[in-house]
């Protein structure tokens, strides 16, 4: 098992990083590591609740479905639900700053497999965590 938490200062309040994470359709726009994001269930808002994604995680391109679970506009969290992984769990964090801003945390545990040897586990960790913050900060970049 990965795990690791990151954060990020996002220029942008903690409900426009919420909308952006969770606008799926348009993920794979502005996200680099994510090739697809395909909605196969909705909550009762009209949010994605059953996401599968398809991530190039630079070694080998993987597929994962999560469950999502929201505190609007404060927490993402996901249960994993199956795919290419062992096991995944993930969650984004955002805690508005008083200038505006966001500081946006990634806390990420990865388990792939125990025949995935440890640079190509650390490679899908990196794509998924380090990319994903970095992304979201170019999304709002000024």
């Amino acid at each position: 098992m990965y795990g690791e938490l990151r954060t990020e200062v996002i220029d942008a309040p903690p409900q426009a990083c919420f909308d952006a994470l969770t606008d799926f359709d348009a993920l794979p726009s502005w996200q680099g590591a994510v090739k697809a994001a395909r909605v196969l269930e909705r909550d009762e808002a009209g949010r994605g609740r059953v996401i599968e994604f398809e991530v190039d995680a630079r070694v080998k391109r993987v597929t994962y479905r999560l469950r999502q679970i929201y505190e609007e506009p404060v927490r993402i969290g996901s249960e994993y639900l199956g795919g290419d992984f062992r096991d995944f769990a993930g969650e984004w964090r955002f805690v508005a700053l008083d200038d505006g801003r966001t500081r946006a945390e990634l806390d990420l545990r990865i388990d792939p497999g125990r025949f995935v040897p440890g640079p190509v586990r650390a490679a899908i960790a990196d794509a998924v965590m380090r990319r994903s913050l970095a992304d979201l900060k170019r999304h709002f970049a000024t």
